[in-house]
């Protein structure tokens, strides 16, 4: 009787439990729950849609990088047939912004990568707006250091024992460019803006007229008649007249032209939750100027091993730029895919989009190394003539081919980071692989090993490898119905406070 009792009793208790969470009860219920669809297996079909969606998204983020590379590039070019230590200057000055200020505005703006998409399909489409004014605010005020230590960019380089000549001239292409920080503080934000809402096309087709522009006023400003021309200080102004003309492009289309649903009047909620973003912000700077200063710090590191090893790297370093804008840009779609669904509180369809991108990170590794290695023979022809340079940069290609490889797989699973808010995991990460790991391993082949730069690339290929593992592992174990709950969370709070909201 007292076990009858006693299974009587728990039945009950079963019964309560379930009814209490919210589930029905029968003879008929089913004892183990319905399997989740988010772990069912994907068609063919779906994947196809996913890798059409994923390039859609891609591509005009790929023309836009390329497009704003050339705005550098144009700057270069037009200051290289001035001199040799205009050329040096004006490179010595492009490092020096990238390493101190740009690395850390790319930085902070990564937070929008998880907070606009997620807006963008939670039912509240204008804190699109709301979370890009704040990231605005918040970019004007760690700007301001930054434009104090351009503006005294030639004392500090003398410190750390630059040629005069050079340290005041890139001194001086600084304190010209310093005008640029604000257009390109809300040229970055407004990419995310118009990406998140699946505008892409809209940053190229600015950038596109904004590179024609710079092109041509470039060449004025620095080779054209007595009047206008001004020389070597002509490039910076360009540039800067460049990215602050595309921010009043931007500001105005997003003001008057964009579709409604994702603006938001600027009011005072603009200056709330500053802090989370600026949480967010640290740790994605971290993920990105960790992986950028360590290029630097390998460039410095190639320029001990002679002339001929620094000029191989220059073409290596610019071969790797160019091409790793095709895995960036699918990381960037794959940023949004992942984001958009999470905030709409789709998890198979986030997880899709994941596991999509990963595969297609694969291939554009496959197709990178093989075009490497088909051309390693004569790839240096297209940057320098001289025989030793283009034997060297054929001797280390294969190298650099196997970073990319492990490069492409990282930078897939950045995107998936960011979307999921994990920023703090990507640049402790970033940061174990590199410094660590990469790049001790990397100066101990080159100088005690005598590899020479061969050195160098085998410990950024081994750094890539551990963070491409790594991450690769981590995405895998994610419980995608458990980061719909977590995004729903990290914008809830917004959603109830700030819900009275009306675009403008």
């Amino acid at each position: 009787m007292s076990r009858s009792r006693s299974s009587s009793a728990s039945g009950s208790s079963f019964r309560r439990s379930r009814e209490a969470s919210g589930t029905l009860v029968s003879e008929s219920t089913p004892l183990l729950p319905p399997k989740n669809p988010s772990y069912e297996k994907f068609t063919a079909s779906e994947v196809k849609d996913e890798i059409r969606e994923l390039l859609r998204h891609a591509a005009p983020i790929f023309g836009s990088q390329v497009l704003e590379y050339s705005l550098i590039a144009t700057s270069v070019v037009s200051i290289g047939h001035i001199s040799t230590e205009a050329l040096a200057a004006s490179a010595l000055g492009s490092m020096t912004a990238g390493v101190t200020g740009l690395s850390i505005i790319t930085g902070f703006t990564c937070a929008l990568d998880s907070m606009l998409p997620h807006a963008w399909t939670s039912g509240n489409p204008q804190h699109v707006g709301l979370w890009a004014q704040r990231m605005v605010v918040l970019l004007s005020m760690i700007s301001v250091p930054i434009i104090l230590l351009w503006l005294n960019a030639e004392s500090i380089l003398l410190k750390l024992r630059q040629e005069p000549k050079i340290a005041h001239m890139a001194g001086l292409y600084l304190k010209w460019f310093v005008l640029s920080v604000p257009g390109q503080c809300i040229t970055i934000v407004a990419r995310r803006f118009y990406q998140a809402q699946d505008r892409s096309h809209i940053p190229t087709i600015i950038m596109a007229f904004i590179a024609i522009f710079n092109a041509a006023l470039n060449w004025l400003l620095v080779w054209g008649s007595e009047p206008v021309r001004l020389g070597f200080i002509g490039a910076p102004i360009a540039s800067s007249i460049s990215f602050d003309l595309m921010a009043l492009i931007y500001i105005i289309h997003a003001c008057f032209i964009n579709s409604p649903e994702a603006r938001h009047p600027i009011n005072q909620l603009c200056f709330q939750e500053l802090g989370k973003l600026f949480k967010l912000g640290l740790w994605g700077t971290g993920q990105i100027a960790s992986e950028w200063w360590c290029w630097e710090i390998v460039a410095l590191a190639a320029s001990q091993l002679g002339r001929i090893p620094l000029a191989a790297q220059s073409v290596l370093l610019t071969s790797a730029n160019v091409l790793f804008m095709a895995p960036f840009s699918v990381s960037l779609a794959t940023s949004i895919r992942v984001g958009n669904a999470l905030g709409s509180g789709q998890a198979r369809k986030a997880k899709l989009a994941a596991e999509t991108a990963i595969g297609m990170s694969v291939v554009i590794a496959i197709l990178i190394g093989t075009t490497y290695m088909a051309f390693r023979k004569n790839w240096g022809y297209m940057f320098n003539d001289d025989q030793e340079v283009v034997a060297l940069v054929a001797h280390v290609l294969p190298f650099l081919a196997l970073s990319q490889l492990f490069d492409c797989g990282t930078n897939i699973m950045d995107g998936v980071l960011r979307a999921r808010g994990k920023f703090a995991f990507g640049a402790i990460l970033n940061m174990v692989s590199y410094y660590a790991f990469g790049i001790p391993v990397g100066i101990s082949l080159a100088f005690w090993a005598k590899f020479g730069l061969a050195g160098l690339w085998m410990g950024l290929a081994a750094a890539m490898c551990c963070s491409s593992v790594t991450s690769t592992v981590v995405v895998s174990m994610t419980d995608w119905d458990q980061e719909v709950v977590k995004t729903r969370a990290r914008l809830g709070d917004n959603n109830d406070s700030e819900g009275s909201a009306t675009p403008v």
